[in-house]
């Protein structure tokens, strides 16, 4: 297949690396677009009141590959309507790995993941964001090592690569042009070996106080909490999935948005 992939880790995650090395192993024919710095948290942002750089760069890929300096939807938009070449639109658009979960109303909504694939369901591509959940205690190791995973995150990080690879294109092609749909995939933690995949909805979880009281500067910093889960004990929410081992897959249809 023929796909655009993106994520909003930036383009040096080692997550986004492997997810690339998993599709080109599986023979997909890939343009990739990243942006030049972390863009987590940041939903479907455009920049809006500056201009915005794309650049051709080499990362070992060996597809063409552009570093934008700005968001996540940003790069998904000037990939698909200026950088590919005439003749090669993709069949797809597949955002991730992200670093973390994407599960639940609140991170769904916030993800910059999310919001890459998003992208691509507004030109009318089917797509997909992947995500890999980890503990906070792998997470700040992975931060502090320069976000070179330990062995431990890295065997999940390759399993995960792996069943992205052979999960998309039966996503893709299951899914029509124009659809407006999403797949929200999300891996559990550890990952190391095969793992069902549920279908699942959001789970409904509120997320208060995410910003610290001021500080004598004045300044608010962001505190990541998980927030508190309110979802009925059924259907299988993409929190309970994660929790109990499996592989969550939720179909975000926002044709669905308003209706009774």
């Amino acid at each position: 297949m023929r796909l655009l992939v993106t994520n909003d880790d930036g383009i040096d995650s080692v997550f986004l690396h492997e997810l690339v090395r998993a599709l080109r192993g599986a023979g997909h024919d890939l343009f990739v677009t990243a942006p030049k710095h972390e863009q987590s948290w940041i939903g479907a942002a455009k920049s809006r009141h500056r201009p915005v750089h794309a650049t051709a760069a080499d990362r070992g890929f060996g597809c063409p590959t552009w570093i934008v300096d700005g968001t996540p939807s940003d790069g998904v938009n000037i990939a698909l309507d200026h950088l590919l070449p005439p003749g090669a639109g993709p069949e797809g658009v597949v955002s991730g790995i992200n670093v973390g979960l994407n599960a639940s109303l609140g991170f769904i909504i916030a993800s910059g993941t999310v919001a890459g694939a998003w992208e691509g369901a507004l030109h009318g591509l089917p797509s997909i964001a992947f995500s890999q959940d980890l503990t906070i205690e792998t997470y700040d190791r992975l931060k502090a090592h320069g976000g070179q995973p330990d062995s431990e995150l890295l065997r999940s990080l390759l399993t995960s690569a792996r069943k992205a690879a052979e999960l998309t294109p039966a996503l893709i092609c299951g899914t029509p042009a124009r659809s407006f749909i999403v797949h929200n995939v999300n891996f559990p933690f550890p990952h190391d070996r095969p793992a069902d995949v549920h279908r699942t909805v959001p789970a409904q979880v509120v997320v208060p106080r995410l910003f610290s009281p001021a500080a004598d500067d004045g300044t608010h910093r962001l505190v990541f909490r998980h927030g508190e889960d309110l979802s009925p004990a059924s259907p299988m929410t993409d929190r309970a999935a994660i929790a109990a081992g499996h592989i969550s897959h939720t179909i975000l249809d926002y044709r669905k948005l308003g209706h009774p």
